[in-house]
């Protein structure tokens, strides 16, 4: 009997006896012979690998097939996961499945049983993720291939059109012909960037790898263009608060302002206004630059350029709240008593002419004294040192609600004309950052509390608490530094007093980081589950609707409240839904994008730091080595294991740490180092270390 008429007859047999069969009742229902009961085994074996049967004690059954669809989510070792969402865990693909398949690729499958766990059998792919890819040049004798960049890389694409081209220049390919399990990817080089050694491509690459929008629609230009501030129209309806002391507080290089604040103290306490650009008045519903808004989601930071999420004639011009020219805003009006409660609060459209542009290191200057600068800004000194007063009262109960303050060191990357990196230099927090940060999150609970009173629907900004399995593993790297806790409470005053607990240690910075990880990341839903990092009890993103899409959605459900608008509750709760997972997606995306690109360019500026010795602390401890942090520049690299020449280490997994054989020695989890650069991989953005003392 031959081979594929034997596996027919097998799944015949077992369907039409509903029950499982061994192998000797398999053979004998289909009269076999000798020589037919060796091709059984090869038959039942194949149609196990299949996923078509499963093997349980002792007997053969028909497996159960379950369909699914999902993303594919490859793995550089050559597998993947089947990401099918809605809280159903992810179905391994197996390498043979992976050969034609790309990430982010929609496909349809079975789930089958193969030694007792389950993977995927692809039936269908429903839609391909991208037709262009970038990919590397490499020369295998006659051939020209492409190899993907990103994580594609186990895929290669014969290409076309690409004899002239050196080994390892760069190049979008356009996939003519995708893969199957007998053929490789086949395509063409559309676009050729360059060589790495020859100029600095990071950004470029990076734009191509994310498939970054650089330009807008033809229809979203020609829409923009016709967009005007009639301000004697509007004035009309909304408050005339251009005479009002207001104005900006930003970072030196900023050139869109979306928000500006006024402050007055009365009898009660602090009367402050939060007066956002109104973004929503000019981006309509449904038009061009709403659609192209909502598929970006975000503003992308890059550090020789930003990617906006809205072209320049809006975010820096008709929507930016310039000092000096009249532009229109929704204002969030909050009265707060001495001990920082909220007594009252209004949201309205307004009028605003801001006075002033501050940078933040002015702002500071001007609340400590600078007799130079006061006599420039004379009439913002007073404003500025009651929103101190306002800002320390409010930190303070905010504090005592639990609020979780990570205050990560973080670091500026700067870089030249043409892109390259060229000084790494430390980015201060001070009382100027934290007063517009408290304003702000001030401004999105109040907005968030008044939805949810008036019994409109909301696009809350949600953090859940953190999963316990992940707070365990914290603790048990915490005990490694000598703290304990019995039996923690899940709160955020818990997390609070881990980190003021280790407040001027030196493993400060490290505790903060752990803290940080453990928690679930933030998103955006329509139900609202409250936010536990801030301890708030509701919370919306309102105040950044030049650079944040999620704001100017609740820009527009907040005008329909304010106007009495009815809305269809079930309707628009699954769009927020629909709206919800995308933007947040989209904000995965671009802190990826961003963490990225300045570890890839801190990496290319550590080139010029090769043989040097630096500070560091132990930021991982893995079985093939340790992670440290370089301090000065805030850059992490790799001490191999292989490297630790004086002695035999074991990797001690419970304690983070590890262990000399001999010596007895200990590296661990938050040990201060010193390590010298020995090598530098720009493409990864790792650099090799050594130990030079511990």
């Amino acid at each position: 009997m031959e081979g594929v008429n034997l596996e027919e007859s097998v799944l015949a047999l077992l369907e039409k006896s509903r029950k499982p069969l061994t192998f000797e009742e398999i053979a004998l229902r289909l009269n076999l012979d000798k020589r037919d009961r060796k091709a059984l085994k090869k038959a039942l074996k194949h149609l196990k690998k299949a996923g078509r049967l499963t093997f349980e004690k002792g007997k053969y059954i028909l497996a159960e097939e379950t369909l699914v669809s999902g993303k594919v989510i490859p793995y550089p070792a050559g597998f993947g996961f089947l990401e099918i969402g809605g809280g159903v865990k992810d179905v391994y693909i197996p390498p043979f499945e992976m050969v034609r398949l790309f990430a982010g690729d929609l496909v349809r499958a079975k789930v089958v049983q193969y030694k007792g766990k389950k993977e995927i059998r692809v039936l269908k792919v429903l839609k391909r993720a991208k037709k262009q890819i970038l990919c590397r040049i490499q020369r295998k004798k006659k051939e020209c291939l492409g190899i993907p960049v990103d994580e594609n890389q186990h895929q290669t694409i014969h290409l076309e059109g690409c004899e002239d081209l050196r080994e390892g220049t760069l190049v979008v390919v356009e996939i003519k012909k995708f893969p199957t399990r007998e053929h490789p990817a086949t395509g063409r080089v559309k676009e050729v960037l360059g060589h790495p050694q020859e100029k600095n491509l990071t950004i470029e690459v990076l734009i191509r790898k994310y498939d970054l929008p650089t330009s807008y629609p033809q229809e979203v230009l020609k829409e923009v263009k016709s967009l005007s501030l009639d301000v004697e129209k509007e004035i009309v309806r909304r408050r005339d608060l251009r005479q009002q002391n207001c104005f900006t507080i930003d970072p030196e290089r900023a050139k869109d302002f979306d928000d500006a604040v006024a402050i007055e103290e009365v009898a009660e306490g602090y009367r402050l206004w939060v007066h956002i650009a109104d973004v929503s008045h000019f981006v309509k519903e449904g038009s061009a630059t709403d659609r192209e808004a909502y598929r970006r989601g975000f503003t992308f930071y890059l550090p020789d350029r930003a990617l906006h999420m809205l072209p320049e004639e809006l975010s820096a011009e008709l929507c930016s709240l310039k000092p000096g020219e009249d532009r229109l805003a929704f204002t969030c009006e909050m009265l707060f008593d001495r001990r920082g409660r909220l007594l009252h609060y209004d949201l309205y459209e307004s009028v605003i002419r801001s006075k002033a542009r501050l940078t933040y290191e002015e702002a500071l200057r001007l609340i400590v004294g600078d007799p130079a600068l006061e006599a420039r800004y004379g009439e913002l000194v007073e404003p500025l040192r009651q929103m101190e007063n306002l800002y320390r009262i409010l930190a303070r109960v905010r504090w005592e609600k639990g609020s979780i303050d990570f205050d990560l060191p973080e670091a500026e990357l700067i870089v030249d004309e043409y892109g390259e990196p060229v000084a790494v230099v430390p980015y201060e927090r001070h009382v100027a950052h934290r007063i517009i940060e408290q304003f702000m999150v001030s401004a999105n609970e109040t907005v968030a509390m008044h939805l949810e009173r008036v019994g409109y629907p909301c696009l809350y900004r949600v953090h859940e608490r953190p999963d316990p399995a992940k707070v365990e593993n914290l603790l048990e790297i915490l005990a490694g530094f000598g703290y304990s806790v019995k039996r923690p409470s899940l709160n955020s005053k818990f997390f609070q007093k881990i980190i003021e607990d280790f407040e001027g240690r030196p493993e400060e910075h490290l505790v903060r980081f752990l803290t940080l990880r453990s928690m679930k990341r933030a998103h955006y839903s329509p139900h609202n589950m409250g936010h536990f990092g801030l301890a708030s009890e509701h919370y919306a993103h309102f105040t950044s609707p030049i650079r944040r899409y999620a704001d100017i959605i609740v820009h527009r459900l907040l005008k329909k409240s304010l106007r009495g608008e009815e809305v269809d509750y079930e309707k628009t709760l699954n769009y927020l839904e629909m709206a919800g997972l995308h933007l947040s997606q989209q904000e995965r995306l671009a802190e990826e994008v961003e963490r990225e690109a300045i570890d890839r360019l801190k990496a290319r500026f550590m080139k010029s730091h090769l043989g040097e010795e630096f500070d560091g602390i132990i930021t991982g401890v893995v079985a093939f080595g340790l992670f440290v942090e370089i301090q000065e520049h805030l850059v992490e690299g790799l001490v191999s294991i292989n490297t630790l020449k004086e002695d035999q280490y074991v990797y001690d997994e419970p304690a983070h740490r590890l262990v000399g054989v001999s010596s007895g020695k200990v590296l661990r989890l938050g040990d201060k180092v010193r390590v010298k650069v020995v090598g530098v991989d720009e493409e990864r953005a790792r650099l090799e270390l050594i130990l030079v003392q511990s």
